[in-house]
């Protein structure tokens, strides 16, 4: 029997999750990634036009957000990195100021490959059920440690156990340095361990311009199907950029 290359492996994942293997990809415009200063993660800018909690980017341009949050064994974390980059993807890292403490030196490496680094709280809990002063805390925690390891707040706040902030919530965010909280409108159920191919399935069922997914770290489901939902982004002309540069 011959050696089973990468290629088939995809083909088959692709398979199972309803796709075809494509055999070239649709032409689009490459997207010039900004390149974050050494000195620390770029601090968000206010979008006036925006609402305070967003869901999406725009509608009308070909780019999506690949957003993961941050938890779990560094070694996913750096393939999926590893994988996003040799796509010519960026992605948003929402970290869990805990696993930050752990593993100190993926705050730096998300930088350098020229992703996005924000707030996940400090011990992924559910913050809108907290006390004021107990979820202060959680954002504040986390906004310490990103400073500390970069040099700024980092870019997003994404609250914990929950897809939305309370406006109670939201507003300590914004004290915290974050103008706006990142939600999304593709949930790749993921964390459930569903199987790759549903992975896949479920995130490219669902995508469209301007989508923010959440995806998380530390799941082989997800470093397995990545490459299939990069190719059939491509396929589809739809760039996978920073949450940054998709609200830019």
């Amino acid at each position: 029997m011959g050696r089973v290359t990468a290629t088939d492996r995809r083909a088959v994942l692709l398979a199972t999750a309803g796709l075809a293997l494509a055999t070239g990809c649709a032409t689009r415009k490459a997207v010039a990634h900004p390149a974050h200063s050494s000195s620390g993660a770029p601090a968000l800018r206010a979008l006036p036009t925006l609402p305070a909690q967003l869901t999406h980017g725009p509608r009308d341009r070909p780019r999506v957000a690949l957003t993961f949050h941050g938890g779990g064994d560094p070694t996913t974390a750096r393939a999926l990195l590893t994988e996003a980059e040799k796509h010519g993807a960026r992605v948003t890292v929402l970290a869990v100021g805990t696993w930050l403490d752990a593993h100190p030196d993926i705050a730096r490496r998300v930088l350098d490959g020229g992703h996005d680094l924000g707030n996940h709280t400090l011990n992924h809990l559910g913050i809108n059920a907290m006390s004021e002063a107990d979820a202060r805390a959680e954002i504040a925690g986390c906004a310490e440690r990103i400073r500390r390891l970069t040099g700024s707040v980092g870019t997003w706040f994404r609250p914990s156990r929950t897809p939305t902030a309370s406006p109670l919530v939201t507003r300590l965010a914004q004290e915290a340095g974050y103008p706006h909280v990142l939600s999304y409108d593709v949930d790749s159920l993921d964390f459930s361990s569903p199987g790759a191919a549903a992975v896949a399935r479920k995130v490219l069922a669902e995508i469209r311009e301007g989508s923010v997914v959440s995806l998380h770290f530390g799941y082989d489901d997800t470093v397995a199907a990545l490459p299939v939902v990069l190719e059939e982004l491509d396929r589809r002309g739809l760039a996978a950029v920073t949450t940054t540069e998709l609200f830019s």
